[in-house]
């Protein structure tokens, strides 16, 4: 498994679709993806709209309920989140609820895991939030129960955190339900991506990129990996427009702390951009949202067509 080219669906606010209607709008999206040559259709896994997107009461669909509805709208594109808050689920419920859409999609599902971050959603819904070492000391837990159910393997874990006593996990399709991890951090992310996952989606300004895929290669040789089987990703925000005009003025809704991550012009000329900027500082592949006009139709298709032949 590996992610070469992935659309990410991060915004749910569509003008003019009421809300009974708009998850039409996300499914005429997987499909549109699916059809242009993308591999994964992800989700956030947020209760809130995130800075930056729109404001915090602005819609949010929960994440596996999203997908599950998409397994049965498409036929062969995988389907994951960008990525899970591992805060919000435990570890045990969320490998049965992976394996489950694993079983809907007829092996489609991608695990896609972080330690969680949003104190907002945490505070607002009474997750614990705790501090940033003890989310990542949560997240090591849960994979030492995650990956083993995922491969219907017995897990028995008696930590300071979670405890699990052989949980059992059918029905399953696969035994080998990819895991993707999301972040940047080179002391903690890094060494649980060598350990535990398939792929991971690297998270930091585009400058910083080259630097990160060397150390994420030196975590996987501390272990006596290969660094080749960890596959990587980067998310980029699109700003796509059918000419440079439109591109131009939706950068200009771009907020300042996600400009380095934003890549603006025409499909032809983001393609260059992802070519130059991400493909050849040693990423294998990369994840798009198209937050401002991804739901309008022909968009989407016209921004795959310009990448897929990057990845083929």
């Amino acid at each position: 498994m590996t992610i070469r080219l992935g659309y990410q669906i991060p915004n749910f606010t569509y003008p003019g679709v009421p809300n009974g209607e708009l998850f039409d709008t996300v499914v005429a999206q997987a499909r549109e993806a699916e059809a242009a040559g993308f591999d994964t259709v992800l989700v956030m896994d947020h209760f809130y709209q995130l800075p930056g997107i729109g404001e915090p009461e602005a819609a949010m669909l929960e994440a596996y309920t999203t997908l599950g509805a998409l397994a049965s709208a498409t036929s062969t594109i995988q389907l994951s989140t960008l990525v899970t808050g591992n805060t919000y689920r435990n570890p045990a419920l969320l490998a049965k609820t992976v394996t489950t859409l694993d079983v809907v999609s007829k092996g489609r599902a991608v695990l896609g895991i972080g330690a969680g971050w949003y104190e907002r959603e945490h505070h607002d819904m009474g997750f614990e939030f705790g501090t940033f070492g003890q989310r990542f000391e949560r997240l090591e837990e849960a994979l030492t129960i995650i990956a083993p159910m995922l491969r219907g393997e017995p897990a028995t874990v008696d930590g300071s955190w979670y405890q699990a006593r052989e949980p059992l996990n059918n029905p399953r399709v696969r035994d080998d339900v990819p895991i993707m991890l999301g972040g940047a951090g080179e002391q903690k992310t890094f060494r649980l991506a060598a350990r535990f996952a398939q792929h991971m989606n690297i998270i930091c300004d585009i400058d910083d990129l080259a630097r990160k895929v060397s150390v994420l290669r030196q975590r996987c040789e501390e272990i006596g990996r290969d660094p080749a089987t960890l596959a990587t990703s980067f998310l980029i925000m699109g700003m796509v427009g059918e000419t440079e005009q439109e591109a131009k003025e939706l950068g200009e809704t771009i907020p300042e702390d996600r400009r380095n991550r934003a890549f603006l012009g025409t499909p032809g000329q983001v393609a260059e951009q992802v070519q130059e900027r991400i493909l050849d500082a040693g990423v294998d592949g990369v994840c798009i949202n198209l937050i401002r006009n991804g739901h309008r139709p022909g968009v989407v298709s016209a921004v795959g067509a310009a990448l897929k032949p990057l990845v083929a």
